[in-house]
């Protein structure tokens, strides 16, 4: 309070309007203004000194200001405008230009963005110790909005020319190398010039390097890397440490993804079938609404459904704390849209991650990790900085409501009219130059055949292409399916004849929709979570048959059943018995499972068993 006293506000504004202070003076109040919280009086001084001197050369400066100030304060429109008349003052002025492109994502112009960042890497001369760091931002921020709209060439570009200005920059080589990899760029580490390839390989985010490294090791030192650099250390604790006693167990989802997405399609039906005589189901939700019916299920599945974009991470935190969850599920993990702070305040006595990262998060904020014995096997358990709460059958749900449309034909798939076809439908970032070549020995093994995979980006199809080339395979023999609402997705299943598995990143979800379609998945499994998915499923499926642990024994198998006549199909009648009475999609006896799983590991933090009807 006594530096808010020391100001004479009145004074000061009196002062600049009576134009008998310098420009350096103002900024020496403004800053003293900022100090004291006063961001208001901040913009009245810049607005004084813009109405009292037209033209003075120094207004482009207040003006930027100006839009610093509205822009922090969370007027857009206003930063904008003062940013807009700072560069018709001086249109090589790169800082409120590189800002106006800030301004113009958050109103949702991305075009208009990256049109704003272009014109920086016109004006900014990267000799200039004031203009090079600007330079820099602008080429990250358009690299990072490409790369969202997979606009994959264009993004590494820039990066590379951000890299060429400041080769150490960790933060930009774990978007480069997630790049490259989504591209297909083989090999991935293959260091741009002046980048310390030892550098590259410890800048590999938790979500990138499942592709890269199946060693559960790296994957622990990486995430706990990560979480470290990204949280405050000593974080308050927002829950109380013995917990609550609630009539109901308050469960808490949270994640970015209740939408259209992998994660909402496998966890739907589990939301709805909680037992809601024991417990009380919220969702805390920072997703985009694509108004998907899959979307609208998930929201009316809640008992409190919360939407939470509009918060920060500490304000997020605040409101689970405020409504006592009891256990919180991160459906997130080190994945984009992740909210590591949230987390790290410990909103809830309880903090398990669930399927958004199929690793370890190396947070010490999450408690638990729900998974099976198949995929984190004890011996393994140590790999993890959560406890596995091990489910008796398989980590995986499974929504048995989901639709699929009528069957398509070969010939409208782009697929041959005769031969054994091989699929793929993972993300093509899963693709690893070692399980390609095998795929590529298959085709050669197996005359006739065609590999059907994901068209997920240009890029990839072009150098999946002259991969195939290169193996001595005609390109024509793979073809490359569009991406498709999941009703026409779930459809394409019933086509092909054997669903060739990826590693080390394992399918998932993909896994278990061929599964679902009675498509058999042969899987090569490994030591880490993302290696041992395929293989947790096929093992609640009884297929142990389907289920590798070596290259050779993998393309072997996968050539085996492409020939021998009836093999596949009587893959397929198990996957009927299985779908129609086994425990893989058995939703209701998993969630069962689950709840009693939750209920035991809350007794402990209450003290006390749980008694439903108990305040």
């Amino acid at each position: 309070m006594s530096e808010r006293q020391n100001i004479d506000y009145a004074g000061i504004v009196n002062l600049v309007w009576q134009r008998q202070i310098e420009f350096s003076q103002l900024l020496q109040y403004t800053d003293q203004l900022a100090a004291a919280g006063l961001r208001g009086l901040v913009a009245v001084l810049y607005r004084t000194w813009l109405q009292r001197h037209h033209d003075s050369p120094y207004n482009p400066f207040a003006w930027f200001n100006l839009g610093a100030v509205l822009f922090s304060d969370g007027d857009v429109e206003g930063a904008g405008q003062a940013y807009e008349q700072a560069l018709a003052l001086s249109p090589g002025f790169v800082q409120p230009r590189f800002n106006l492109g800030l301004v113009r994502e958050r109103q949702g112009q991305i075009d208009a963005a990256i049109e704003q960042w272009k014109r920086v890497q016109e004006y900014a001369d990267p000799g200039k110790a004031d203009q090079r760091p600007i330079l820099i931002a602008a080429l990250n921020n358009q690299a990072r909005v490409q790369e969202g709209r997979k606009q994959f060439g264009d993004a590494m570009e820039c990066l590379n020319r951000s890299l060429a200005l400041e080769p150490g920059q960790t933060d930009v080589l774990h978007h480069w190398i997630f790049i490259r990899a989504k591209q297909c760029l083989w090999p991935v580490y293959e260091p741009p010039m002046g980048v310390d390839p030892e550098l590259l390989r410890n800048s590999t985010s938790a979500l990138a390097l499942l592709s890269l490294s199946d060693d559960p090791q790296r994957q622990l030192a990486t995430a706990k890397g990560y979480a470290e650099r990204k949280l405050p250390a000593n974080l308050p604790r927002l829950a109380p440490q013995g917990g609550y006693q609630h009539e109901k167990i308050r469960i808490g989802y949270c994640s970015s993804d209740f939408c259209l997405h992998p994660v909402s399609m496998l966890t739907v039906e589990l939301l709805e079938l909680h037992d809601r005589t024991r417990f009380e189901v919220y969702g805390f939700c920072w997703s985009p609404n694509d108004g998907s019916a899959l979307r609208q299920r998930v929201v009316n599945a809640f008992d409190h459904y919360m939407g939470i974009h509009h918060l920060d991470e500490k304000a997020s935190a605040r409101l689970i704390r405020q409504h006592e969850i009891d256990i919180l599920i991160d459906l997130q993990g080190q994945t984009s849209g992740a909210r590591m702070h949230m987390l790290a305040l410990r909103p809830a006595p309880v903090q398990i991650t669930y399927l958004g990262l199929p690793a370890t998060t190396g947070m010490p904020c999450i408690d638990y990790v729900i998974a099976d014995r198949f995929l984190i096997p004890e011996e393994y358990a140590g790999n993890y900085s959560e406890k596995p709460i091990y489910m008796p059958d398989v980590y995986q749900v499974s929504d048995r409501k989901r639709l699929c449309a009528p069957i398509p034909t070969r010939k409208g798939c782009g697929l041959p009219a005769e031969g054994f076809v091989f699929c793929s439908f993972n993300n093509n970032y899963k693709y690893t130059p070692e399980v390609f070549a095998a795929w590529m020995n298959i085709l050669r093994r197996v005359p006739g055949s065609t590999l059907w995979l994901l068209s997920d980006n240009p890029w990839a199809q072009a150098n999946l292409q002259r991969e195939a080339e290169v193996h001595g395979i005609d390109p024509q023999r793979l073809v490359f399916a569009e991406r498709a609402w999941p009703e026409q997705y779930l459809a394409r299943y019933a086509l092909p004849d054997l669903f060739l598995d990826t590693f080390p990143f394992n399918a998932g979800t993909t896994a278990n929709d061929a599964l679902w379609m009675g498509l058999p998945v042969l899987t090569l499994t490994g030591r880490s979570f993302a290696a041992r998915m395929a293989g947790a499923l096929l093992t609640a499926a009884n297929l142990p048959e389907l289920i590798t642990y070596d290259l050779q024994a993998y393309e072997d198998k996968a050539v085996e059943l492409a020939t021998t006549p009836g093999a596949c199909l009587r893959l397929r009648e198990h996957l009927e018995e299985v779908r129609a009475s086994g425990v893989l999609f058995d939703t209701p006896r998993f969630v069962r499972n689950l709840e009693r799983e939750l209920v035991s590991i809350l007794q402990p933090v209450s003290g006390a068993a749980f008694r439903p009807g108990a305040a």
